[in-house]
């Protein structure tokens, strides 16, 4: 038997049943009746003609239909995102982030991403100014900085960047040596290529900005290889000598200004004292001039008398006049005690004719006498 059999006391509305479950009918006609109410219709009791004049059906396929294009129609572009609407196929609006709508079946949206970055690597030999061959390694990052170009302008956005990073890449390095490349220029070289990069893009209006180019690296090719390693370590060898020279120099010359700087001086000192010595003897030779006018035998006298003390000053000899005998010559007593100590201490020795020391200063008192003789 049913569970909605009359007479049994279960009211699906009064959870009388038991694990009943509820009459479907009975909910389809309390749905119309709230509509009906809702909408302005006339409500209909439990035994109203649910489908009578067709207007609760036709209401419900109207909500339907209306919640169906609400859904159809609204659309979210995210935070990073911008969409392009098209309609009929052709460019309508660009919509910003938020909640949008639009005429379903009529008009389509196209998302672009404009903050992620993508990136595409790059590889291949090129030819620099002085005729050399460079292996080029390196990646491009770029993102959709302008959706409507981007989508629009170009029907081949990847391949088009790709063209042109290639071509602005080969127009750099043919413009610069494999010296320059492969050392210092590494830097500029990516700076240029991305300014030649985005300069390209723009003038065919493709939306794309580059961010950059990074130059991983720059190589000969495999087969010069070695060839270019002895060339960089001969380089580095002269950039090591040339600091060493530099230091050197830079140790020698200061020492050398400095003995030069000295030298200058103590010419302008001997300078200063020769003059000094000069003023003074023409001084006293003007005052000797002076005393020779007043009295000249006796300043004659004088001088003569002080220029043999001072030859005989210097002299190591003694001269003893004895009257009525010649003049004797003898050596100090201090000179002969330190000779005989050299003589005790060490042999005498020879000169190169084999003449002993003694002998020589036998001979040499001996002519000193003669000459003194002579000289009397």
């Amino acid at each position: 038997m049913a569970w909605n059999e009359p007479g049994k006391g279960r009211d699906p509305w009064g959870g009388n049943g038991q694990n009943s479950p509820p009459d479907l009918d009975e909910l389809v006609r309390n749905l119309q009746n709230r509509l009906r109410g809702i909408f302005g219709g006339r409500g209909g009791g439990p035994g109203g003609n649910a489908t009578a004049g067709g207007g609760p059906s036709l209401l419900l396929i109207g909500v339907a239909l209306l919640i169906g294009a609400v859904m159809l129609s609204a659309y979210r572009i995210d935070a990073p995102e911008q969409g392009i609407v098209l309609r009929l196929g052709a460019y309508n609006r660009t919509s910003p982030p938020g909640l949008h709508f639009r005429i379903p079946l009529v008009e389509t949206i196209e998302k672009v991403n404009t903050a992620q970055i993508e990136i595409f690597d790059y590889r291949n030999q090129m030819l620099t100014s002085d005729e050399n061959i460079v292996f080029i390694e390196g990646n491009v990052q770029f993102k959709r900085g302008q959706p409507r170009n981007y989508l629009f302008s170009v029907r081949d956005p990847m391949l088009t960047i790709e063209e042109v990073a290639e071509s602005a890449i080969r127009e750099i390095v043919g413009k610069n040596t494999a010296d320059f490349i492969l050392n210092i220029g590494r830097s500029e070289i990516a700076e240029d290529a991305t300014t030649l990069m985005q300069e390209t893009l723009d003038s065919y209006n493709t939306g794309i900005i580059v961010t950059q180019f990074n130059l991983v690296r720059a190589q000969p090719p495999p087969e010069v290889q070695a060839a270019v390693d002895d060339a960089t370590k001969a380089r580095e060898d002269k950039d090591r000598f040339k600091l060493a020279a530099e230091a050197y120099a830079n140790d020698v010359l200061p020492r050398a200004r400095g003995a030069a700087a000295r030298q200058l001086q103590e010419a302008e000192a001997y300078r200063e004292r020769v003059i000094a010595d000069a003023d003074g003897e023409a001084a006293r030779f003007e005052a000797l001039l002076i005393e020779y006018e007043k009295a000249p035998k006796v300043t004659r006298q004088r001088l003569y008398l002080e220029a043999i003390e001072d030859v005989y000053r210097a002299s190591s000899k003694v001269l003893i006049d004895a009257e009525g005998g010649g003049n004797l010559i003898y050596l100090p007593v201090d000179k002969l005690l330190e000779r005989q100590r050299d003589t005790a201490v060490s042999e005498t020795p020879l000169d190169r004719g084999g003449t002993s020391a003694t002998a020589q200063d036998t001979g040499s008192r001996t002519r000193d006498n003669k000459r003194t003789r002579s000289q009397r």
